[in-house]
């Protein structure tokens, strides 16, 4: 319900960002990130949702642990096979092969049976880290303040919703195991290098600088590029969602190469920032392998040597070389793991960047139901401005009785719609007051105040369902009865009857498989089961036919009886028997109070 004239809307200028408190976070142009969360922080906060896990997350960790103790065991009985094979080449007794053999078996089998239970468990959580984080982000919306939803494309929002957290989940789901288990890896997989031979291990650790270091430059140059990644996928998604839902008016001026030459752009801004992100995100693998090669020359060279003059076995290098291959991989996947945390991390900031979004001021603790109310509404002098600086409205002045129709005509932006907006609490006044039955709103409870309104705009609503469903959205309890009988008042009995489903047809997108009469036909059949105290009338007939026209006229008068309605109208027909006109100007009454 906002006036499209940006004279009455400067929101956008106000509040181009997001909320926290009121204030805004840092937000640049077309919604990139400029001062992005810390990244332990954000760690810190997803580790406060996974924490509700704790139980999961330690039955994860011992199997992690077993599996690391049999992974570490594996390489030691290679070296002890290795050597038993080299005693029986030199005519020796081989010793207990067959029984190592067998349990080396048992070892690599149970370490798979142990890396598919930990998977099966990580998963589910990561999948209800993420259900958890998409109901708290949904019950979130329905408390930000309008405004910031004006402002933001709804395009955005969705990605949030979805590829956002999707990069979260996959983080969880694939980072948790490897972290624990590569650091256990690390660790036990050094200390038995060092039992076996602490030269060679001096040798294996030569890599280990150039590892880190590796890592670092390269997650410090995809963190970045996963965000602007993350911030240019919600651009086209907001872009991708406009274009779709003004489809029509798009071919209606021939504006289709002109559309798909600003979605190309769009989308070659997103290929160009993911190809920079994928190239430095692939640079790790290969690098990594080269540095990997280099370790194991170093261990070979140095076990021969060894041999020579130390007489260590083969099996002992056999052993080493296991060893060295289970340290260097999970520093190899140490660092890959930190290069896709960069992404979910990315993925989490803008997650709960929208959380940390300032919701509607809760109601006063001395806040009263409003319950079946008169419906007198008085102004007091009412001032508004969507930036205090900058007043929309200017002591705004009327008195409307209980039962009585007042008109609001004027040009576009004159500020009709946001009188209509304060009264049913979008937006609080900054000065002055407004009343109902004498009472300030601001005295009530926010929820009884809009559940006393009953609105009709020009562009209806309607929701995915069946037309029995969206007519009882008001009233779910409402019985069939009930919504026939509405339906029936409304005047759209007869062309919902004439569907093979009748009450049951589903709708379409917005009721996209009906005209805009019946779509208006069912709003006002809507409000009749509602049964509001106080109506708003939002330019409810300006895009239909005469002849539909006086079917809403008609359906209108019905539910205009004995209650207060404002009616907000360009055309005067659709303003004749009201009781009050006010004419609004540049956020002034200049005539009729």
């Amino acid at each position: 319900m906002a006036d499209q004239n940006r004279q009455e809307n400067p929101k956008q200028s106000a509040y181009s960002g997001s909320f926290r408190g009121g204030k805004r976070l840092g937000w640049g142009k077309r919604g990139t990130v400029v001062k992005p969360q810390n990244f332990w922080k954000t760690m810190g906060r997803l580790w406060g949702y996974l924490s509700q896990e704790k139980g999961q997350l330690a039955l994860i960790f011992c199997l992690v642990l077993l599996e690391a103790a049999l992974a570490l065991l594996g390489p030691y009985l290679i070296g002890v096979a290795v050597d038993a094979v080299a005693a029986y080449g030199r005519g020796e007794f081989p010793g207990r092969l067959e029984q190592v053999l067998y349990l080396l078996l048992a070892v690599y089998t149970g370490t798979a049976v142990l890396a598919a239970g930990q998977g099966w468990l990580i998963v589910g959580v990561s999948q209800r880290l993420v259900t958890g984080l998409r109901q708290e982000l949904f019950a979130k919306l329905q408390k930000v303040p309008l405004v910031y939803l004006d402002t933001q494309g709804h395009g955005e929002v969705m990605s949030r919703f979805t590829n956002d957290i999707d990069q979260v989940s996959m983080t969880v789901s694939h980072s948790s195991s490897q972290l624990m288990g590569g650091s256990i890896a690390i660790i036990g997989s050094l200390v038995m290098m060092l039992s076996l031979s602490p030269l060679l291990t001096l040798a294996a650790m030569v890599t280990v600088p150039l590892v880190i270091l590796l890592t670092r430059v390269i997650s410090q140059q995809t963190g970045q590029l996963f965000k602007e990644q993350l911030a240019e996928l919600g651009r086209l998604n907001a872009h991708a969602e406009e274009t779709i839902s003004g489809i029509e008016v798009i071919k209606a001026y021939n504006h289709e190469p002109k559309a798909i030459a600003e979605f190309n752009q769009v989308n070659d801004r997103l290929c160009q920032v993911g190809l920079k992100a994928q190239i430095w995100s692939g640079f790790l693998m290969p690098i990594m392998n080269v540095i990997n090669n280099v370790g194991f020359a170093a261990i070979a060279i140095g076990g021969g040597i060894l041999a020579v003059y130390q007489g260590i076995t083969v099996g002992i290098i056999a052993s080493f070389l296991g060893y060295s291959r289970q340290f260097v991989r999970p520093l190899n996947d140490l660092g890959n793991t930190f290069n896709m945390l960069q992404s979910g991390v990315a993925g989490a900031e803008r997650v709960l960047e929208l959380l940390d979004i300032g919701e509607e001021p809760p109601d006063p603790p001395q806040a009263v139901v409003l319950n079946k109310p008169r419906g007198q509404v008085r102004f007091e002098k009412v001032t508004f401005g969507y930036r205090p600086d900058q007043p929309i409205l200017h002591e705004i002045s009327f008195v409307a009785e209980a039962g009585s129709s007042v008109a609001l005509i004027g040009p576009t932006g004159a500020g009709k719609t946001t009188i209509v907006n304060l009264l049913t609490r979008f937006y609080d006044v900054t000065g002055g007051a407004i009343t109902i039955d004498g009472r300030d709103i601001r005295e009530y409870t926010r929820d009884s105040v809009r559940n006393c309104f009953g609105i009709v705009l020009q562009d209806t609503y309607l929701f995915s369902g069946t037309i029995r469903d969206n007519i009882r959205y008001g009233r779910p309890e409402a019985s069939d009865q009930e919504v026939v009988a509405a339906a029936a008042k409304a005047n759209a009995a007869g062309f919902i009857e004439r569907f093979p489903q009748g009450y049951d047809t589903v709708l379409m997108e917005n009721g996209s498989n009906l005209s805009q009469g019946q779509k208006q036909l069912l709003a006002i059949a809507r409000v009749i089961l509602a049964d509001p105290s106080i109506l708003v009338l939002d330019e409810a007939t300006s895009s239909i036919d005469t002849r539909t026209e006086g079917h809403i006229q008609a359906a209108l008068q019905t539910i205009m009886q004995g209650r207060t309605t404002f009616i907000i109208a360009h055309r005067l027909n659709t303003i004749r028997d009201v009781d009050m006109v006010l004419e609004i100007q540049n956020g002034r009454i200049v005539r009729g109070a």
